[in-house]
Order: structure tokens, then sequence, then C-alpha cells
């Protein structure tokens, strides 16, 4: 199929994007919106509850992030339309889980968008403590506004490069450990094997440990999603959205997997999983252990730039969703309307709320309420991932009810792949009542989409987005 075969085949008709963004380009944004920060700091909170066996917890996700993002491309290659997986939810399940769907994607990413901002004012500040957080917080804000508003093509040229930084890190940092594991660095003997079982075995946690892990291990999966989102807006949908989706998911297997290995072999995870902060990052020891001087400084680097890369390609995916849902009537037609260049800037002023709301907080210092957000965000993620799937489920079974041809790139072993990982996922949310840094993440959560339902009632009755 075309692209312009596979754009006859949505009939929703839209305001054009422009196809500026290459395969590259697409693979790196990809990487770019999954790489985050939780990789180089939050995986030290999975290794405290599971051990090594943290290792099986990341291959389990590995599994289910290419699920989703093979879901994802053979929607995509079908209907390369703007809201992605929104749009298509809302053809296949109806206008109000298209509502939700984006909606809530779309007020996930903006909480998302103002937390990574937040973090990169904390990593500045190992810098210069005397700083204010709230001026690191605004001027890259500032940075990432003007990286989105400016034409597609530009943005990402520059989501590119901010993703590298942190492909190339985590290159040097496996290839450092397997060398300081096999034969060991002039300032540090080779470690061996030995940690995977020592310190209280493989399985230290058991298997309720490894599946709170699994639970965290998640969370660093989020975002595969962004390949998909980018399909209006790429050259060649129907080619590169699933070889982005394929490239990005096994880059992301070799890097987490890897990574993660590295650091539970290299040193023992109970050292790993003691205190937090930047200093007791598994990134931080393992350098350390090799002799590297400055290693925190170093990691400062990399996660400051995994933390613009992730808020950059959350506000770009934030602009995209907006737009969309003002093109099928369920926004206000305000935001449908594209710049000369082709950016959806009134969507994206409204995208850029997370960054004023991330600037307020780091002035006020609320952290009560910046914790009211991530439990959103963990627990919208989750929900969305699972509609996700749900969608894909009715995109085969519609598709192949009305006699029409198989997309060119299809799910190996679907709809069975696309329930087990739907169970999957389904276990974790109900599992994040029982874990108690991710308790609040229930009650914020079930709140939030209770106000979406409500929203969408009140908008359909009224017709103002739906019918006008």
């Amino acid at each position: 199929m075309t692209t312009r075969d596979a754009q006859a085949a949505d009939p929703t008709p839209a305001p054009q994007l422009r196809r500026a963004l290459t395969g590259r380009q697409l693979s790196m944004i990809g990487l770019g919106g999954a790489i985050g920060t939780g990789l180089f700091l939050g995986s030290g909170v999975a290794i405290s509850l599971a051990g090594p066996s943290t290792i099986l917890a990341y291959v389990a996700c590995a599994l289910v992030a290419f699920v989703i993002a093979w879901a994802l491309a053979e929607m995509a290659v079908v209907h390369p339309t703007a809201g992605s997986f929104g749009a298509i939810a809302r053809r296949y399940l109806g206008p109000a889980v298209g509502f939700v769907v984006r909606w809530g994607y779309g007020t996930v990413q903006i909480i998302g968008t103002g937390s990574e901002v937040v973090a990169v004012g904390i990593y500045i500040q190992f810098w210069w403590p005397q700083i204010p957080l709230w001026m690191p917080v605004v001027a890259f804000s500032a940075l990432i506004f003007g990286a989105n508003a400016v034409i597609v093509r530009l943005f990402g040229t520059i989501e590119y490069w901010l993703a590298m930084i942190k492909v190339v890190a985590i290159v040097v940092f496996v290839l450092l450990g397997v060398i300081l594991i096999t034969v060991g660095l002039p300032q540090a003997p080779a470690t061996g094997f030995g940690n995977l079982t020592g310190h209280g075995g493989f399985f230290t946690g058991g298997l309720s440990g490894l599946f709170m892990a699994t639970v965290f291990a998640l969370f660093s999966y989020m975002g595969t999603e962004a390949v998909a989102v980018t399909s209006a807006e790429s050259e060649d949908p129907v080619q590169d959205i699933p070889r982005a989706a394929r490239r990005m998911v096994v880059r992301l297997v070799l890097f987490y997997v890897l990574a993660i290995t590295v650091v539970l072999t290299a040193v023992p995870w109970t050292d790993v999983a003691q205190g937090n902060g930047l200093t007791s990052s598994p990134f931080v020891r393992v350098f350390a252990s090799a002799g590297i001087p400055a290693a925190a400084t170093i990691l400062n680097f990399v996660v400051l730039t995994a933390a613009l890369s992730s808020a950059n390609t959350n506000l770009y995916i934030v602009t995209r969703m907006l737009h969309s849902l003002a093109v099928d009537r369920q926004a206000p037609r305000w935001l449908g309307s594209l710049s000369r260049s082709g950016v959806p800037r009134n969507a994206l002023v409204v995208a850029a709320t997370g960054l004023v709301l991330a600037s307020v907080l780091s002035f006020q210092q609320k952290s009560t309420a910046y914790f009211a957000m991530f439990g959103i965000t963990i627990f919208g993620a989750i929900v969305v991932w699972m509609l996700i799937l749900l969608t894909h489920w009715a995109f085969r079974r519609q598709r192949a009810a009305a006699g029409e041809p198989a997309a060119a790139v299809r799910l190996w072993g679907a709809p069975v792949t696309t329930v087990l990982a739907g169970l999957f996922l389904l276990a974790a949310l109900v599992s994040t009542a029982f874990i108690t840094q991710l308790s609040f993440a229930w009650i914020a959560g079930l709140a939030f989409f209770a106000v979406l339902g409500v929203a969408y009632l009140i908008v359909s009755r009224r017709g103002s987005a739906v019918r006008e």
C-alpha cells in the first residue's frame, strides 16, 4: 500500500500537517520519548525490590513494549492520520473511547512534560545549587516551546541529537561495563558474574518482588507509542513507521536489558539499591567502580539531556493530539489551525500549560501537587496502553469481517499476543494499589478518568464539539 492509498483509506478530513520527518528522525523521536530519567535514576527502585532478577522484569516489559509498538505500526500504516491511535480508537471503538484516549493521553503527556522540565531544573542545581529552581525551569521551558514552534523538520533535527546523546551514553556505559566485568580496568579488577547470584541469590525478592519490579520497569518503556504519533508528518509512513518501530524496540531491548545486566553484574545489588538521588544512581555506581573521575558530573549531563529530550518529545505529542481532537470536533476548532510552517501553534500553546504549571510549582515548591500529577501520569499511561491494545483487537476484527486486505505490517501472533499483553498491563495496573510508592496513583487516576467521562457526556450532549 502506498502512502496515498493509506491516506485515502481514512475518510476523516483533516488539515494537512507537513510530512517532513525522515525515518531516521522517527527512530530517534521514539527513543527520545522512551528513554527518560527512569532508566538512569529510577531503575534503582526496581533493583531494591527484586535484586538481580530485575533483569527478567526488563525482559518481560520489553516484550510488552514490542507488542505495543508493532500493533501501533500495523494500524498507523493503514491510518496515518493526525492523532494516531487516538483517532484510530475513535474509528474502531467509538467517539467516547477516542475522546478519552486522546484527552487522557494528552493530559498525561502535558503533566509528564512539566515533570521532566522540573527534573532539568534539579539537575542544573547539581552544578549551581544557589540558583532558584524556577529559573532553569522557566528558561528550559521557553527553549522547548521554541523548538516545537519552528518547522517540523527542525524539531526532528533537534530531537535527533538530544536522543543521540542518550544513546551514545548508554552504549559507552555498556561497553565499559562489559570490559569491567570480563577483563577489568587499570583501577578495578574484573568483577566476574558472582554478583548475579551472591548477596541473597538471583531471586532475592521472590516472585512478589519480581512482579513489583516489573511494574516499575514498565514505566521505563512508556513513550514507545511516540513513533505512531508522528505518522501524519512522516515523509513515507507506510515504509518509515514499521521500520522506526522495529529499530526502536530492538534498541530499547538492547539498551535497557544490557544496561541493567551490566549494573547488576558489575556492582552488588545491595549497593545499587541503597539511597536516592544522583550520586546513588546505578549508573554512577558503575562509573565510580570503574575508576572514572567525576562520574556524577558526567551522568548529570546525560540525565539532563534525557529529561530535555523527553520533554521535547512529549510536548510534540500533546500538540498533535490536541490538533487531532479539534479536527474531529472534540475540542475547539481553533486548536486545529496550522501556521504557515505546518505547526499547530494554537494547540502548542495549550500543550505548553504543563510547562507553565511546572514553573509555578517550582516557584512555590509544592511537592504534594507534584506527586498528584505523577500519580495521574502513571495510571493514565497504563490505561492508554490497554486501550491501544483494545483498539488493535477491534481493528483486526472489523477489518477481517469487512473483507478488507491485511495491513502491510502485522503483529505476530495477534490476537493472542494482544490479549496476553493486555492482561499483563491489567495486572500491573492492579498492582499499583499494593505498592507504597504508587498507591496514590489509583486515587488520582480514577478521579481523572471520571472527570474525562463527565466531560465527554457534556460535550456530546451540547454538540458543540462533536456535531457542529
